[in-house]
């Protein structure tokens, strides 16, 4: 191949559905969740499924370790 055709190759890596931070579970499309900065440093999107929400159950933010229901 020449140079300018590997320059028009453009090549991506497969997308990964983001995991709930609560149970680490991929949410599937359509699923419902909420997804949302920390709200003590706001640096790391906390994303959580139906599920863990309505259950209560905790999630820890891997920046600053603040720990919410």
């Amino acid at each position: 191949m020449s140079s300018a055709i590997k320059e028009l190759v453009k090549i991506e890596e497969p997308a990964s559905p983001p995991l709930c931070s609560s149970c680490r579970k991929p949410f599937t499309p359509g699923e419902y969740g909420v997804e949302f900065p920390c709200p003590n440093c706001g640096k790391v999107t906390i994303r959580r499924c139906k599920k863990c929400r309505k259950l209560g159950v905790k999630y820890e933010c891997p920046a600053c370790g603040f720990v919410g229901p």
